[in-house]
C-alpha cells in the first residue's frame, strides 16, 4: 500500500455527555479528571490503527458544544468547576461553543449547532474523519450527512451507570457509524494502557 500523507482528524465533543463522564470517572470512579491533549493522543493511536496507510495522524481541529444557563440557576461550585474545565479546553486548543440554555431551547439548540459546524467543517475539506463524543442517536443524520461528503465517522462514547447518571449510546448511531469505541474496552485493552494511564488528572 502506497503510503499517503497526513490524516486530518476533527474531534467535537457535545459537552454535557462529556462532563457527566468526566465526573464519574473523578467523583465515582476516582480516577481524577479526563485531560484533553492525552485524550487526543490516544484518538490520534486509534485511528492510525483503523485507518492504515497515512504517514501521520493528527487531530487538527476540536471543538466543544454546550449549553449555559444563567449564573442565577447554577451553584457556586459548579461554575468554578465549568471555569476550571473551560480553562483546560482552551489550553489543549478546543475551540469554545456556547448556546444560552433558556427554557425553550434547552439541549436542541446545542445538538443543532454542533451538526451544523461538523457539517461546514467537512464542507471546507478541512478534516478526513470526524470523531463525535456524543451517544446521541440524534446525530445520526450529521453521520450519513459526512459520509456523503466522502468522510469517515468515529463515535467516542461512555458506557456506565452510577447512583447519579446513566451513560451509553444508541445503538443506531453505533451503527451509523464507520467505527465505535467504547471508552471503557480501553482500559481492558493491553495496546490503550499506557495511554488510558495518563489520561486523568488528580485535582
Amino acid at each position: 500500500m502506497t503510503n499517503k500523507g497526513l490524516l486530518r482528524i476533527g474531534v467535537f465533543y457535545d459537552g454535557s455527555y462529556f462532563t457527566y463522564a468526566q465526573l464519574h470517572y473523578n467523583s465515582i470512579q476516582d480516577k481524577g479528571w479526563i485531560v484533553f491533549e492525552p485524550l487526543h493522543e490516544l484518538i490520534e493511536q486509534i485511528i492510525s490503527e483503523k485507518e492504515q496507510g497515512f504517514n501521520s495522524y493528527k487531530v487538527v481541529y476540536s471543538s466543544w458544544f454546550q449549553g449555559l444557563k444563567h449564573t442565577k440557576q447554577t451553584e457556586t461550585k459548579h461554575l468554578e468547576i465549568e471555569r476550571n474545565r473551560h480553562i483546560d479546553l482552551i489550553d489543549a486548543g478546543v475551540d469554545l461553543k456556547f448556546t444560552h440554555n433558556n427554557h425553550e431551547q434547552n439541549e436542541k439548540g446545542v445538538d443543532v449547532n454542533m451538526a451544523l459546524e461538523v457539517l461546514q467543517i467537512a464542507l471546507d475539506d478541512k478534516i478526513d474523519i470526524a470523531v463525535l463524543i456524543t451517544g446521541d442517536g440524534d446525530f445520526i443524520p450529521l453521520v450519513r450527512a459526512l459520509m456523503k461528503q466522502g468522510k469517515r465517522v468515529l463515535l467516542f462514547y461512555f458506557d456506565y451507570e452510577n447512583n447519579y447518571n446513566k451513560s451509553f449510546a444508541n445503538k443506531r448511531i453505533i451503527n451509523a457509524c464507520n467505527y465505535a469505541v467504547n471508552f471503557n474496552d480501553i482500559e481492558s485493552n493491553k495496546a490503550y494502557r499506557p495511554y488510558f494511564k495518563n489520561l486523568f488528572r488528580k485535582k
